[in-house]
């Protein structure tokens, strides 16, 4: 007897293992995604752990294992192990604030885009940098970004910067920017206002327009990062993506801001 499938992009036998959609993410990059405790708010388990997992990313995968008629399993992932989770099939994609970017696109596949933003700079709150509306008010300043990403490229565009040693996470860079080893790190808008919110002792600093940095729309885009050549699998989650609206993406993005953990 053949089973009946109804608004979803794929379908499977319950139980089977090909049904799983299994997504890779850091679970510490607030407020795209985390780690916390239970499983207030929406959040997911975390393969192989009593944790969860929750956070924009999470409830774009949410969605999207819904519209494919799969079970989500997100799992747990180092930023510099995402890729090679994808490409040995451990995952099946990640979701995970990834840019596009021409580089990863030759040893990924991308969907369209789930989110856009602008870089800032995150600083400490009363700082001579908090009110900086342009690169050149960073002079002399001591700048990070996350290993591995465009956001740590995009230093060397600031006049006479001292650019520090790229960081592994974002929770390292705040307690380096606390702690005043650090004048400021460079992330998304998002990311920004969840650090702004989650510690009354950051600021952020936002550019003018023709101030900040430059770039183009893949930097600043999030996109699902796949394996190469899997054809299906990326065009059943751009159908899903078209069906989410920019409101309910806003209305996503806002309630992962104010639910993220104070911890975090």
């Amino acid at each position: 007897m053949m089973a009946l499938c109804i608004s979803v992009v794929g379908c499977g036998k319950s139980g089977d293992k090909a049904e799983k959609f299994k997504v890779g993410m850091e679970c510490g990059y607030p407020p795209f995604n985390w780690t916390q405790l239970d499983n207030s708010n929406g959040a997911v388990p975390i393969a192989g752990s009593k944790e969860f997992a929750g956070g924009y990313d999470v409830e774009i995968a949410k969605k999207l294992a819904e519209g494919m008629g799969k079970e989500l399993v997100i799992v747990k992932t180092k930023w510099d192990g995402l890729t090679p989770a994808v490409q040995s099939g451990t995952i099946d994609g990640i979701i995970a604030g990834m840019s596009p970017m021409a580089d990863r696109r030759l040893t990924l596949d991308f969907s369209d885009y789930y989110y856009s933003s602008d870089l800032v700079i995150v600083v400490k709150k009363g700082s001579k940098y908090e009110k900086a509306t342009s690169l050149k008010d960073f002079t002399g300043a001591k700048i990070t970004a996350q290993q591995n990403t465009f956001h740590y490229t995009v230093i060397d565009q600031i006049p006479d910067v001292k650019k520090q040693t790229a960081m592994a996470d974002f929770p390292a860079m705040r307690v380096s920017l606390e702690s005043g080893i650090i004048d400021g790190y460079v992330s998304e808008k998002p990311e920004g206002v969840s650090a702004t919110s989650a510690n009354a002792k950051f600021g952020m600093a936002e550019f003018a327009k023709g101030q900040g940095f430059e770039f183009t729309a893949d930097d600043i885009a999030i996109s699902v990062g796949i394996k190469k050549g899997n054809t299906e699998l990326l065009n059943n989650i751009n159908k899903v993506l078209a069906g989410i609206s920019q409101e309910q993406r806003d209305e996503l993005m806002k309630n992962a801001i104010l639910n993220q953990p104070a911890s975090q």
